[in-house]
């Protein structure tokens, strides 16, 4: 493994979950604060009549929002050197020859198997959603979805590989990898236990808090893509350069 792969992922993810999330910051953080008043409105109504009393919390809202940086930078850091570590592996496998394309690519790749194609299955919900003793099960579910996802991506990948060894031109290479995309995901929705009912809960507040966490997800994907692609080319000019 080259380190210096490490590093730039590492680099490039650290920037990557700082700017996720900023984005969640301003955008999916008042959904947050929407739906936490919606559950402390509906739990003082149970108790109308009787003294209500709020748990304390752990950490005030405004401790959480600054935590939240320091969350998704941590996320980044971590997330961009395993990005690091597989691009210096799969480098020499990637049909795309410039380091900007192949680093776009990958990172396209890992978030449709990673994040979108879950995300279709089981979306974002608020804190407040769903039974809390069924969270367990819910967990269970969605990191089942996301590992057989990135099987799938994987698998596509590699017959498509296959495919192009065989001389098989694009057009039908890439209908045929498509459409066993479609079918394999297909059945995954149908066979995995289906995403929990949100109930009563505002459908606009909910697909307004889904739409910022899939916007998060994307800024923070595209972003490693970027800086890592950028941070690859200005080395190769550097090593062109010093030849």
């Amino acid at each position: 493994m080259n380190v210096s792969y490490l590093r730039r992922g590492m680099a490039a993810g650290l920037l990557a979950g700082l700017l996720a999330g900023l984005f969640a910051f301003v955008l999916g953080e008042p959904y947050v604060d929407g739906a936490i008043e919606l559950e402390e409105a509906a739990a003082a109504a149970q108790q109308e009549g009787e003294e209500f009393q709020q748990g304390e919390e752990l950490f005030s809202r405004s401790t959480q929002k600054v935590g939240l940086f320091f969350a998704t930078g941590l996320f980044g850091v971590a997330v961009g050197g395993v990005f690091g570590i597989a691009y210096s592996h799969l480098r020499g496998r990637l049909v795309i020859g410039s380091e900007w394309y192949r680093s776009l690519s990958l990172a396209g790749v890992v978030f449709a198997g990673a994040f979108l194609i879950p995300f279709m299955k089981y979306p974002a919900n608020p804190p407040t959603v769903g039974d809390p003793e069924t969270i367990g099960a819910r967990t269970a579910s969605y990191l089942g979805m996301v590992v057989l996802s990135l099987l799938v991506v994987l698998v596509a990948w590699y017959a498509a590989r296959t495919l192009r060894a065989q001389g098989i031109g694009a057009p039908t290479r890439q209908l045929a990898v498509g459409l066993g995309v479609v079918a394999v995901v297909g059945i995954l929705f149908m066979a995995l236990p289906a995403a929990p009912d949100p109930g009563e809960f505002p459908s606009g507040l909910l697909w307004n808090f889904r739409l910022s966490s899939l916007g998060t997800q994307l800024v923070f994907w595209a972003g490693l893509g970027v800086v890592f692609g950028l941070l690859c080319e200005r080395a190769n000019r550097r090593e062109l350069s010093g030849s």
